[in-house]
């Protein structure tokens, strides 16, 4: 859907913006002359939450506006919801899963870390949601996250607790924390957790990004399960961006296989179709490594080449997803897609109806965006002693934090510990709000 149309409909639900923005105010600033490794050097092997980095390494956007990149592809939930049958919905929502880490190819900026209490309100009546996340906590970092489709047809919600590693070369992205789909129609909840995210080259180099790790998506109604492996790159680039997996019953039967690559696309299949293509494909991979005389050289940490850039399509699979192509000044704006481009756009009419926690009123990242680099990184560093003198005041008084529109709670689904959405947040009733800016 283009970002550039009308959004239509001046009802309660609308926020303000009708045409949204292509473009942000000023491009970025160049990375070149700054090294990451005099700050990074100390930390090897620590948490990196608790480091405090120079603006210019970061994207004009809170951690809590690069969460609600999940819904950029919010269509697959509706299309899901329109199918009677258990199996294609599970495949849209694995195509779901797999597109909402699609915005991170190359998105090497860090976002900003929320401060607590800080908010993010999305309404997108083109696209059907309206969405609401809170910083619920400081240390460690965790950001609560509530949509809801705007003809009450979906409930999307989850808390992410993004643990940060440096290892020498390359930093990972642990995404920790539950994911919960519900189709309301269907009185169906899906869960799942999302992939690593690897950031590599990051001392010397043109950085980039993998995702790795399992995703096991289950219907708690039905029982059936998606196992989803997203590949680590491997030695010679051949596996770079590859999902792929089985959507399986609860007696584990295989009812199709998936796959693709998170940065392009998702197709189905039927199973035998493709055990039969990787038998093969791995007969021909081992005919060619005996025919090259592979030299052996120390694993770089330097991109892969990937063999071709497209996915090969199995004949007989169905194309799923693929993803919209980014817009031509997307290399100059940090590399956003154009979804990205209007998470920070604020007017006056949305001005009066969002809460002072909204973090499109952060004014350091509104001056990062504006190309104000020096006053971006006084107002960051302002900020962040604002927050410790907080914490101080509160621990002298023995006075404990109170998150406004998030609880804690067990998952309904999982029972694994979450935070859940506590409700009147739509009301517009914003009193008693902290001063965090």
């Amino acid at each position: 859907m283009s970002e550039g149309k009308d959004c239509g409909g001046g009802d309660a639900l609308s926020n303000g913006i009708k045409k949204h923005r292509t473009s942000l105010p000023s491009p970025m600033f160049s990375r070149n002359d700054f090294s990451i490794w005099s700050i990074l050097r100390k930390c090897i092997g620590m948490e990196l939450s608790k480091i405090t980095m120079p603006v210019i390494f970061n994207e004009p956007l809170s951690f809590l506006q690069r969460l609600t990149e999940y819904m950029e592809h919010t269509y697959l939930i509706h299309k899901a919801s329109s199918f009677s049958d258990s199996v294609e919905r599970m495949q849209c929502v694995a195509a779901f899963a797999v597109s909402a880490v699609a915005s991170q190819w190359e998105r090497t900026g860090k976002p900003f870390n929320p401060l607590l209490g800080e908010t993010y309100e999305l309404v997108r009546d083109d696209l059907g949601f309206r969405l609401i996340s809170e910083q619920v906590s400081h240390h460690p970092p965790i950001s609560a996250f509530h949509a809801e489709g705007l003809n009450n047809d979906f409930i999307f919600h989850g808390s992410i607790y993004p643990k940060l590693k440096f290892w020498g070369k390359s930093v990972e992205a642990e995404p920790k924390g539950t994911i919960t789909l519900e189709l309301l129609e269907h009185s169906e909840a899906y869960t799942w957790t999302n992939p690593t995210c690897c950031v590599h080259n990051i001392i010397v180099g043109k950085l980039w990004i993998e995702q790795y790790g399992n995703v096991e998506i289950t219907n708690h109604k039905t029982g059936d399960k998606c196992v989803l492996n997203f590949k680590p790159c491997g030695l010679f680039g051949k596996e770079l961006h590859k999902v792929e997996g089985y959507i399986q019953d609860k007696s584990k039967k295989k009812l199709c296989a998936l796959y693709g690559k998170w940065t392009e696309c998702l197709y189905s299949v039927d199973p035998a179709t493709f055990d039969a293509y990787k038998k093969n494909d791995k007969k021909n991979t081992e005919e060619k490594k005996n025919s090259k005389q592979m030299s052996t050289s120390e694993e770089s940490d330097e991109m892969p080449m990937p063999d071709s850039e497209s996915v090969f399509v199995i004949p007989g699979s169905v194309l799923l997803w693929r993803i919209a192509p980014r817009p031509p000044n997307s290399a100059q704006m940090y590399n956003f897609t154009s979804f990205a481009m209007v998470l920070n756009e604020v007017d006056k009419d949305m001005e009066s109806l969002i809460p002072k926690t909204d973090c499109r009123l952060r004014p350091d990242i509104r001056a990062m965006e504006n190309g104000e680099i020096d006053q971006a990184s006084e107002e960051k560093k302002r900020l962040e002693e604002k927050q410790r003198a907080a914490r101080k005041n509160r621990s002298k008084s023995e006075e404990d934090w109170k998150t406004r529109w998030f609880h804690q709670g067990p998952n309904p689904y999982n029972g694994a510990q979450d935070w859940l959405y506590s409700g009147s947040y739509w009301d517009r009733n914003y009193f008693n709000l902290p001063d965090i800016y």
